[in-house]
């Protein structure tokens, strides 16, 4: 079988500030080796139950370039880099039988809750067919739309209400307790990787018996974002069009998948400043 583990850092244990997430400021080395060794756990969880699984591991914050390649199980595959198809969940296709996402946190808007966004600060919100959605639940309709079911997240308690809301039958791992935007009462990291691991176990035990979650198209979707400047570049886009005031965007996607690559662009593009 073959599994893709994707692992954000804004959910890993004891991580509740910007500067131990982004490379530039001064706490992000340690951030980074919290995030490889709880990937680590999972991965070990995930052979425990299934000693011959194919693991594929998607960094899956920021710059994409956050995991420790040296220090990451040797027994996984890890993909790294952007721009790349899938973002988040790079490695996902017809032969995953099972996806894990690791150290995610909350929507926009969502809270209390640790550190929570959706993609990047451009975005305020992201709604398909009417339900708002952040990583957590993109990422649950995109796997469901190749027919893998996300056995597993972990993350503050508020991101694992989050997904617990749109897979009710999954393994949830909360590693920290929300205080705040930027506080939380969390695990010591030893004490979330043993929780991991062996839930990492348990959810690959009973796969089979999680559904994958599926949205049928054609999808509407709208996207709130934070600068009206950003929805002129995002207007460029053929199908894309500014709808109910000066920061939403509007199409329609004929499936997840094509819905899911759109809002990465529209991100993107919110990326480019005014010359």
């Amino acid at each position: 079988m073959k599994a893709l583990i994707s692992v954000d850092l804004e959910g890993i244990s004891g991580i509740v500030h910007p500067t131990e997430t982004n490379p530039d400021r001064y706490d992000y080395e340690r951030g980074r080796a919290l995030m490889t060794a709880e990937a680590n756990a999972v991965i070990a969880g995930v052979l425990d139950a299934e000693p011959a699984a194919v693991v594929w591991v998607a960094d899956a914050h920021g710059t994409f370039r956050n995991l420790l390649p040296e220090d990451l199980d040797r027994r996984a595959h890890l993909v790294r880099g952007k721009p790349r198809p899938l973002g988040m969940l790079a490695g996902l296709d017809e032969h995953t039988d099972a996806v894990l996402l690791v150290g995610y946190h909350a929507r926009a808007g969502a809270g209390p809750a640790v550190l929570a966004h959706t993609i990047s600060d451009a975005v305020l919100d992201v709604r398909v067919a009417g339900r708002s959605l952040g990583e957590i639940g993109l990422n649950v309709a995109m796997a469901g739309h190749l027919d893998a079911p996300v056995v597993l997240l972990s993350g503050d308690d508020t991101a694992c209400a989050e997904f617990g809301e749109l897979v009710p039958s999954a393994v949830t791992v909360a590693v920290k307790q929300t205080l705040g935007q930027a506080a939380a009462v969390a695990l010591h990291p030893q004490e979330a990787r043993e929780r991991l691991r062996h839930a990492a176990a348990e959810a690959i035990a009973r796969r089979a018996s999680i559904a994958p979650v599926t949205m049928a198209g054609p999808l509407d979707v709208e996207v709130d974002l934070y600068g009206p400047y950003m929805v002129d570049l995002a207007i460029l886009v053929p199908g894309v069009a500014r709808v109910g005031g000066g920061r939403t965007v509007a199409f329609q996607a004929a499936d997840v998948a094509e819905a899911y690559r759109l809002v990465q662009l529209l991100v993107h593009l919110a990326s480019i400043k005014p010359s």
